[in-house]
C-alpha cells in the first residue's frame, strides 16, 4: 500500500477529497449534536456555559478553544444569555427546539428497523450475544435513541433480552434466530432477495461493489488479482465460521462481508470513528489487524484519517460527497448541518435581570441591559467555510501509532 510510517502520508492517489470532505463536516456536525443532546436533558434546555466545561472531553473541544466561541458561531441553533449577575447561560433557539423534537418523532418511526439491524447484529455474532457497552459505542450510527440502555432494549423481547454474566457486565443476548434476517445486504441488491422464510446461510459467491479512488491507477496493475478476488467464494457472516482458519484467504474475504454488512446497517453508510471496531474481532471473527484489511480493499472501503481518529466508509454509498440513498434521519442531520456556522459582524448577547424570567420566558434574549450587553465580533467566514479549501485542522497532523504499522507494501489479494 505504502512504505509511509505515517497514516497522513498516504499516497494522494489513494484520497478521496470528497469523502475527507464529509469527514470534516461530520467533526463539526456531532459536536452541535451532542450539545443538543445535552441541553434537552436540561428542565429547561437552559446550562450556564461553565457547567459545559464537564463535557469538554466528549464534545472533543480541546483547549485553548472555547465553548462559549463554539456555541457562538451557530447562532440560528444555540442563544446565549447573561443573568443579572453577570453568568454566561446557553440554550436553543426556537429552530433548535423544533429540530429537538422532529428528532424524537424520527427515532421513534426508526425503532422498529433499528431493532432488526441491532437483532442481524447479534445473529453475525459467534456467540449471539454481545456487551451492550460494545453496542453503545454504535448508537448514533445505528440511529439508536439516546435512552436505548434503559428502555429501547426492553421493547422487543421477541428478538434480544437483557442479561448480565459473572463479570457483572450486561449483554444483549438473541432470543430467536430470524431466518428472513439471515440474508445479507449484498444478497438483497444483486438477487433482489427481500425476504426467505426459509433461508440458511452459507456460502457467497456475489462480487462486491468496487469503486477505487479516481486519481488510483494501481488498479489495473492489480487487475488479475482483483478478479481473482471477486470470484472467491466465501461464508456468510451469518454463517457459524469458527471453522475458519485465521490468515486463510477464506477467512479474510469473509472478514470484508463482516465489515461491508455492518457498514450497511448504519444511517449514513460510515462510521464515525473505527476505534472501537477492534473490541468486535473475536466476536466475529474478524483478523487482528483489522484496518489494514479495510486499507487493502481501498475499492470497497475508504478509510478517513482526519484527526485523531479514523472513520470508514462504504464508498458504493457514496456519489461525491453526497450519500445515494438518504433516510429521514440522514436528512434531519442535514437540516442541522445548514444551521451551522455564522456569517455576519456582530451580534449582541441580551441579559436578563431576573432568574425568575428564564423560566416564563423560553426564548431567553427578550430583555436587554446596555449596561450588561456585550458586542462581539463574529468571524466572517461560516464554521464550515473551509472544508473545500485545505481541510486542514489543528489535530490533522496527529500520528496514530496503533495503525502506522498498517501502511506497508501488500499487494491486493
Amino acid at each position: 500500500m505504502t512504505t509511509s510510517k505515517r497514516v497522513q502520508d498516504r499516497s494522494k492517489n489513494k484520497r478521496v477529497h470528497d469523502l475527507e470532505v464529509v469527514t470534516e463536516k461530520s467533526k463539526i456536525v456531532s459536536k452541535v449534536l451532542l450539545l443538543m443532546e445535552i441541553l434537552k436533558k436540561e428542565p429547561e434546555m437552559i446550562i450556564p456555559v461553565r457547567s459545559l466545561e464537564q463535557y469538554r472531553r466528549q464534545i472533543n473541544l480541546p483547549k485553548p478553544n472555547k465553548i462559549s466561541d463554539f456555541l457562538r458561531k451557530s447562532p440560528k441553533l444555540f442563544e446565549l444569555c447573561k443573568d443579572r449577575r453577570g453568568v454566561l447561560w446557553c440554550g436553543m433557539t426556537g429552530a433548535g427546539e423544533e429540530l429537538v423534537e422532529e428528532e424524537e418523532r424520527l427515532l421513534k418511526e426508526h425503532e422498529d428497523k433499528a431493532a432488526e439491524h441491532v437483532t442481524q447484529f447479534l445473529m453475525m455474532s459467534v456467540d449471539k450475544r454481545l456487551p451492550l457497552d460494545k453496542i453503545a459505542h454504535f448508537r448514533r450510527d445505528f440511529g439508536l435513541p439516546v435512552d436505548f440502555r434503559v428502555d429501547w432494549v426492553h421493547k422487543y423481547p421477541q428478538h434480544f433480552k437483557l442479561v448480565k454474566k459473572v463479570d457483572g457486565l450486561q449483554y444483549l443476548e438473541l432470543v430467536d434466530w430470524n431466518p428472513s434476517w439471515a440474508v445479507t445486504a449484498l444478497e438483497k441488491k444483486a438477487m433482489g432477495i427481500t425476504e426467505a422464510s426459509d433461508h440458511t446461510p452459507g456460502l457467497l459467491s456475489l462480487p462486491f461493489p468496487l469503486k477505487f479512488p479516481p486519481n488510483y491507477k494501481k488498479m489495473y496493475r492489480h487487475g488479475g488479482k482483483i478478479e481473482h478476488f471477486q470470484k472467491r467464494s466465501y461464508l456468510s457472516p451469518y454463517a457459524d465460521a469458527r471453522g475458519l482458519k485465521a490468515g486463510s484467504l477464506e477467512f479474510d474475504k469473509r472478514a470484508v462481508a463482516v465489515m461491508h454488512e455492518l457498514l450497511s446497517f448504519t444511517i449514513e453508510k460510515r462510521l464515525a470513528t473505527t476505534d472501537h471496531l477492534t473490541h468486535f474481532r473475536r466476536e466475529f471473527v474478524m483478523p487482528q489487524k483489522l484496518m489494514r484489511l479495510l486499507l487493502k480493499h481501498c475499492g470497497i472501503f475508504y478509510v478517513s484519517e482526519r484527526g485523531k481518529r479514523f472513520s470508514v466508509f462504504l464508498t458504493e454509498a457514496y456519489e461525491g460527497q453526497v450519500l445515494i440513498e438518504k433516510g429521514p434521519l440522514v436528512l434531519w442531520k442535514e437540516k442541522v448541518q445548514n444551521l451551522i456556522g455564522y456569517r455576519g459582524k456582530k451580534k449582541k448577547i441580551e441579559c436578563f435581570s431576573e432568574m425568575s424570567e428564564m423560566e416564563e420566558d423560553r426564548g431567553l434574549l427578550r430583555c436587554g441591559s446596555e449596561n450588561e450587553s456585550t458586542s462581539l465580533q463574529f468571524e466572517k467566514e461560516e464554521a464550515v467555510s473551509d472544508f473545500e479549501d485545505g481541510l486542514q485542522m489543528d489535530d490533522a497532523e496527529m500520528e496514530i501509532e496503533e495503525v502506522c504499522s498498517q501502511y506497508k507494501n501488500t499487494d491486493i489479494s
